[in-house]
């Protein structure tokens, strides 16, 4: 295979990765760091040295780039009517409405959060003549946040705003702020910033206190001057529930004209040129991109809310499934009528196996059902075929042919075979006395063409191999006594399976179409209408990979081999028979479960990472102990009915921070391969010699 793909194929992961987390941190910043909430009510002000006399008892529009700062009242009988934190898409346009009717234009100081999700309210208010000024981005404190948060949260405030209606403003006004005289030194440090940034600072003489939603009648005597002096009116368009807002306006209005007031702008009250100017092109595209990505943010977050339903849905589901499963298959009825005894042949394919064959072999002929053990050394350059003879077993022989892969070996085996029923093994497994004898008791069954045994992890010492023997007990095991039930089992397990030799036969023996022999084999079987079932009792021990890369190289071999096979068999969907059931059972659940809900794995990490920063760590926490949980009782269940001792559970939290993200890693992996037309070489395992024959009815928790 090429190196270019695959490096490709990790870039792409990793762009996807990095966007989606971008995306979400946009999100984060935009929607949860700040809330808009009782807007005007001020912050209890702290110490005000530093704020010069002729700002905190001047007024309201303070121009603080001037030195020194200077300020500006609204003239005798002129109100500018301002609105702070929207737009809100069912207030805004309500009041707007009110304003066209009283032909009266006012400045809507906007929140940049609000300009994103309503980009077509902003065009409204400046198509009505009407102007805005910006009241930050995600409406912090800007006294209480530092210097450089404080320029991003007007800049990109001015972005939205020439992004969404072609314009510039230099109005601010702070969140949280009210009267001159409520100013403190923070307030004033972020004054200060806003003025070298070009802003000029308005802040309010007449609160309609309409935040309070006291009724229309207590907002219109709040918003109603007591003299002739002009005012800078505060009411609201967003942060709630309006309604009080818009139905005092309507009263409001014609009794300021009445009593002499001209009620406008913040430029018109003051006196001063119009505050706002095209945006330049650049200004507009800028704006553009990040209403874009606001928008990104939004869509990724529903996606990862859907996706952590879905994932959660089908960890449930399958769960359910699985244990209700395993209770049935439990309960049936043991099989009864005469034992099968006939002979078996034992099948070894074996490629450089030197560090285990011996082992394997031994526990092999230590059967206590007779049997002949076939080793089919496919090329070993080790002396595989050397050691196995240097036994001298008479029930063993060996057959030496060139390297043409297990499947070759496979079917090089069959056809020297003595014995109609075979049963095949790989060379790092070892059998216990009586597994053959368990293995080929479902034969006696005449529908039975294929019987699963119960593979075990020998070498469980250290994190990694606990977590594999917990995968082999809860995954792997549960999943066939499902399998079993539902008559649609995938796979028939190379480590310890039984076949008819004229099964095999009829399905053409086996096929290296895939790197899955087992699958594609177990699935053909299936589709030629043979019933393949679990044994349980047929205990074998294989030497699982004791390395991450080794881990890796087999899993990605499955994986790849598995999708290989569901596409080769992927006409049992609309077969009628055993191959439908394997269709639409075996084949949709293994890409449900096996393939769809690994490829969440990582959106869910990503969306507990968001949650923990933005969100409710409590929340997440919580979510993650219950799925825990769940996957505990699985495990306890599982365990129980493999008659294992429990005590490797202890390590199922940290299997969710290595393991889990390195099973996700190779189903993707695995489908970039597939899509991209790459063909893989059937791939030997590392072996370690740690198989040994154990005694009978000795459990594996008491040998290692």
């Amino acid at each position: 295979m090429g190196a270019g793909p695959l490096r490709t194929h990790w870039l792409l992961l990793a762009v996807l990765v990095l966007t989606l987390t971008a995306a979400l941190l946009v999100d984060g910043y935009t929607q949860h760091m700040f809330k808009i909430n009782n807007d005007a009510a001020p912050h209890p002000p702290g110490a005000s040295g530093a704020v010069p006399a002729q700002v905190s008892s001047g007024g309201p529009v303070i121009d603080s780039a001037s030195v020194p700062a200077r300020t500006l009242r609204p003239r005798p009988y002129h109100i500018a009517l301002t609105f702070d934190d929207g737009p809100d898409p069912v207030w805004t346009p309500k009041i707007l409405k009110v304003l066209r009717e009283n032909h009266v234009h006012a400045t809507f100081f906007v929140v940049g959060t609000q300009i994103a999700a309503n980009p077509g309210l902003i065009r409204s208010i400046v198509a009505d003549g009407n102007q805005v000024g910006i009241h930050t981005f995600t409406h912090p404190n800007l006294g209480a946040i530092p210097p450089w948060q404080r320029t991003v949260e007007m800049s990109e405030e001015q972005l939205v705003i020439a992004g969404a209606a072609g314009v510039t403003t230099s109005l601010l006004r702070p969140p949280y702020s009210s009267v001159n005289d409520a100013v403190d030194n923070p307030d004033w440090g972020a004054i200060r910033q806003a003025g070298r940034l070009g802003y000029l600072t308005v802040l309010t003489t007449q609160d309609s206190n309409d935040w309070h939603r006291p009724g229309i009648a207590r907002i219109i005597d709040s918003a109603t001057p007591g003299g002739s002096a002009g005012q800078v009116l505060l009411m609201h368009d967003g942060g709630g529930n309006r309604a009080q807002t818009v139905a005092a306006l309507r009263t409001l209005l014609p009794r300021l004209k009445a009593h002499g007031f001209r009620v406008g702008t913040v430029s018109e009250a003051v006196g001063i040129a119009n505050p706002m100017r095209p945006a330049s092109t650049l200004d507009r595209w800028k704006g553009r991109a990040l209403l874009w990505a606001v928008k990104g943010g939004d869509t990724a977050l529903t996606f990862l809310t859907w996706a952590m339903y879905a994932a959660g849905a089908l960890s449930v589901l399958r769960a359910a499934i699985v244990l209700w499963a395993a209770g049935r298959h439990r309960r049936k009825p043991a099989r009864r009528g005469p034992g099968v005894s006939t002979p078996a042949s034992i099948i070894v394919p074996a490629y450089n196996e030197s560090a285990g064959i011996q082992a394997a072999v031994r526990s092999l002929v230590a059967s206590d059902h007779p049997v002949e053990v076939i080793v089919v050394d496919d090329g070993s350059t080790d002396g595989t075929a050397d050691m196995v003879e240097a036994l001298g077993l008479p029930q063993v022989r060996v057959i030496r042919q060139r390297n043409a892969g297990k499947p070759a070996a496979l079917n090089t085996g069959i056809a020297a075979a003595s014995f109609d029923l075979l049963v095949m093994v790989d060379g790092d497994t070892v059998f216990e006395p009586d597994t053959v004898h368990k293995l080929v008791q479902p034969f006696a069954d005449p529908r039975v063409g294929a019987v699963s045994g119960n593979a075990k992890v020998l070498n469980r010492r250290g994190l990694l191999g606990r977590w594999q023997h917990i995968e082999y007990v809860i995954g792997f095991n549960l999943d066939r006594r499902l399998f079993d039930l539902a008559e649609c089992m995938p796979t028939v397990p190379g480590a310890v399976g039984a076949f008819r030799r004229d099964t095999l036969l009829r399905v053409g023996a086996v096929s290296d179409d895939t790197l899955a022999e087992d699958t594609d084999l177990t699935m053909a079987i299936c589709r030629d209408g043979w019933r393949v079932v679990y044994e349980e009792g047929a205990v074998a021990w294989t030497e699982a990979p004791a390395s991450l890369k080794a881990l890796w190289r087999q899993r990605y071999r499955w994986c790849y081999g598995t999708l290989q096979a569901m596409w080769k068999h992927r006409r049992a969907l609309v077969q009628g028979g055993p191959a439908g059931k394997l269709g639409r059972r075996g084949l949709i659940y293994l890409l449900v479960f096996q393939t769809l809900l690994p490829l969440l794995a990582p959106v869910v990490d990503i969306f507990a990472a968001y949650s923990l920063t933005f969100l409710s760590s409590t929340r997440v926490i919580s979510v993650w102990l219950a799925f825990l949980l769940l996957q505990l009782i699985m495990g306890l269940y599982a365990f129980k009915l493999d008659e294992e001792r429990p005590s490797p559970l202890w390590t199922l939290p940290l299997q969710q921070f290595v393991y889990r993200q390195l099973m996700y890693l190779v189903v993707f992996h695995s489908l970039f391969t597939a899509a991209a037309g790459i063909r893989l070489r059937w791939q030997s395992m590392e072996r370690y010699g740690t198989l040994q024959i154990p005694a009978s009815g000795q459990r594996t928790t008491e040998k290692v």
